[in-house]
C-alpha cells in the first residue's frame, strides 16, 4: 500500500476512499450517455401531452444501473483476459488496483441488472409489456459488450452498437413509455445523440488504440488508424450539428434546438485535444471533452425542444 494512505488512518478519510472505489468503477464520466438519452426522449414526449414523471424517474435510474453494470463487466472481463493492470489509464480500477475481489464486480454488476429488472417491470406495467423484450435485449448488449466468446467492444461495431443501444434505443424508448407510440419526429432527433454516444467509444478506442493493437482487438480506431479515427471523430460531430440545422431548417425542431451550438468549442476541444498525441494520459482531456459534449450538447437540445414548447 502506498505511504500516503498508510499515513491517513482517519475514518473519515477511508470511508471517502471506500465510496471513491466503489464511485470510480461505475466510471461517472460515462454515465451521461445514459441519463441524456432520457432526458430527451422525454423533452421529446412534452408536446403530446402530460409527463408521467414516476415512469420517468424509473427510465432514468434503470439507465443509470445499466450503464454502471456494463461498465463493470468492462473491468471484470479485462481483467479476465489479462488487458488491465494497475497503470492502465481510463479504468476504474477497482480490481487491479483497489484489491476489490473479481468476483464482488461482477455480482454487484448483475445486482444492478437485478435493480433495473424490478424498475422494468413498474415501466411495462405503466406502458407496455412488449419493452420488457426489448429492454433485456438492451442488457444482454450491454453483457455482450465485452463478455461472451466474441465481444462487440474487439470489434469495428462497438460504436455502433453503443450508439444504437445507449443513444437511439433509449430516447425512443424514454418516448414511448410517456406517449403508447413512436414517431418519426423522436427518430430524427435521436439521430446527433446516436453519433454523440458512439463517439464517447471512438474516442475511448483512440485513446487505447496501441494496447487494443498488442492484445488482437479489432477496434474501428485500429481499422481507420490514429489519424482516421480523429478525421472521423471531427466529422461526425460536424454531422451531429448540421444535422440539427437540417432539422430546424425543414421544420421538425424548433429554432431553439440552435441552442446545441453552444456546445461547439467543447467538440473543438476534443478533436483537437487528439491531434500529436500517442499516450493514453495525454488523451484523458480529449475522451473527457468528448463525454462533455454529448452531455452538453444533449442538454441544451432538451432545452431548446422545452422552450419550442412552451413557444409554439
Amino acid at each position: 500500500m502506498h505511504s500516503h494512505l498508510q499515513n491517513s488512518s482517519s475514518p473519515v478519510v477511508e470511508a471517502n476512499r471506500g465510496f471513491q472505489v466503489w464511485w470510480q468503477l461505475m466510471r461517472p464520466h460515462t454515465l451521461t450517455a445514459a441519463f441524456v438519452p432520457v432526458l430527451l426522449g422525454t423533452a421529446l414526449a412534452w408536446r403530446h401531452g402530460k409527463i408521467h414523471f414516476g415512469v420517468f424517474f424509473a427510465m432514468l435510474v434503470a439507465s443509470l444501473l445499466i450503464q454502471a453494470a456494463t461498465n463493470m463487466f468492462n473491468e471484470y472481463f479485462d481483467f479476465k483476459r489479462g488487458l488491465d493492470n494497475e497503470n492502465s489509464v481510463g479504468i476504474g480500477g477497482a480490481i487491479v488496483r483497489d484489491g476489490i475481489k473479481p468476483q464482488t464486480v461482477i455480482r454487484l454488476a448483475f445486482s444492478f441488472y437485478g435493480l433495473a429488472l424490478l424498475l422494468g417491470v413498474y415501466i411495462c406495467q405503466n406502458s407496455s409489456w412488449w419493452l420488457a423484450l426489448v429492454g433485456l435485449v438492451c442488457m444482454a448488449a450491454g453483457y455482450f459488450y465485452t463478455g461472451g466468446p466474441l465481444p462487440i467492444a474487439y470489434t469495428p461495431f462497438g460504436e455502433l452498437v453503443a450508439g444504437f443501444f445507449m443513444g437511439l434505443l433509449i430516447i425512443l424508448i424514454s418516448f414511448f413509455i410517456q406517449t403508447g407510440f413512436v414517431d418519426k419526429t423522436s427518430v430524427l432527433v435521436s439521430i446527433p445523440v446516436m453519433i454523440l454516444v458512439g463517439l464517447i467509444l471512438l474516442s475511448n478506442n483512440i485513446r487505447d488504440l496501441d494496447g487494443d493493437k498488442e492484445n488482437g482487438r479489432k477496434t474501428l480506431a485500429i481499422l481507420l488508424g490514429r489519424k482516421g479515427a480523429i478525421n472521423l471523430l471531427g466529422a461526425s460531430f460536424t454531422l451531429s450539428y448540421l444535422w440539427v440545422l437540417a432539422l430546424i431548417f425543414n421544420g421538425t425542431a424548433s429554432p431553439w434546438a440552435a441552442l446545441v451550438l453552444l456546445s461547439i468549442p467543447k467538440a473543438i476541444k476534443a478533436t483537437k485535444g487528439f491531434v500529436g498525441k500517442t499516450m493514453p494520459l495525454q488523451m484523458m482531456p480529449a475522451m473527457k471533452a468528448t463525454a462533455q459534449t454529448n452531455t452538453i450538447f444533449g442538454f441544451l437540445l432538451t432545452v431548446g425542444l422545452f422552450i419550442g414548447h412552451f413557444f409554439s
